[in-house]
């Protein structure tokens, strides 16, 4: 039987991935997002769970992390508009692949 482990170090892609998108927030932000452009309060209602610094904090990180865009239109009153980028989008198929797995295991629990 091959062995396909893989070694936990610092370039580990699994510890890449669970330090972008690690966390109770950051998943569920992205999938909010994949239905498109939302403002601030959209998203608050969205994930009504969250508080209003936990969502600016975990916005920020996924900006910084250009997993997520945001476009500010410099008006009054404020207008902040958040969209996934390319890399963002990339995300997606492993959140619906979370989804299966949730469901299957419901299934044979």
């Amino acid at each position: 039987m091959e062995s396909n482990s893989i070694q936990v170090t610092a370039r580990c892609p699994i510890r890449t991935t669970l330090e972008m998108l690690g966390g109770k927030w950051k998943l569920l932000i992205l999938f909010q997002l994949s239905t498109g452009t939302l403002r601030f309060a959209e998203l608050k209602r969205r994930i009504p769970d969250i508080s209003e610094k936990m969502l600016a904090q975990e916005l920020h990180n996924l900006i910084n992390s250009d997993l997520i865009d945001k476009q500010d239109y410099h008006e009054v009153p404020p207008r902040v508009e958040y969209a996934l980028t390319s890399k963002g989008k990339l995300v997606l198929p492993l959140i619906e692949e979370m989804r299966n797995f949730a469901l299957n295991y419901e299934r044979f629990g």
